[in-house]
């Protein structure tokens, strides 16, 4: 699950979104490092990205595509559960990896679409 967002002039850079959303949300929001996807930048350094917490599974984050895009991403933000229930990165999997990955998928997808669409309204407060 993932959506590209136009953000408002007054809070196109990580830091004022940041604030604005720590101020508008009741939910926890953060800026972290983006463990999720390693994304780096052009000094080969770790990219921030927004991190907006509903629970130990249920959060988004945020980072800027361009100047005013945003791109949110649903993630598991507790490490321990996102090792077991997120997306296996791994080229090659055996058998009973991609089994139980579809299981996961079905048992999970409806609890993640809509706690992805409640985080996604919190960051829509900022888009134009």
């Amino acid at each position: 699950m993932e959506n590209l967002i136009e953000i408002k002039n007054d809070y196109t850079s990580l830091d004022k979104l940041h604030e604005f959303l720590a101020n508008t949300s009741n939910l926890e929001c953060s800026k972290e490092y983006d463990i999720w996807e390693h994304r780096t930048d052009v000094n080969g350094q770790m990219e921030q990205c927004i991190v907006l917490k509903k629970s130990g599974m249920h959060a988004v984050k945020a980072f800027f595509v361009n100047n005013n895009t945003v791109k949110i991403n649903h993630i598991i933000p507790n490490k321990v559960m996102n090792a077991y229930f997120g997306k296996s990165e791994k080229a090659r999997r055996n058998i009973i990896e991609i089994i139980t990955g579809k299981i996961k998928e079905v048992v999970l997808k409806g609890s993640q679409e809509k706690a992805f669409k409640e985080l996604e309204k919190e960051i829509y407060k900022a888009a134009i």
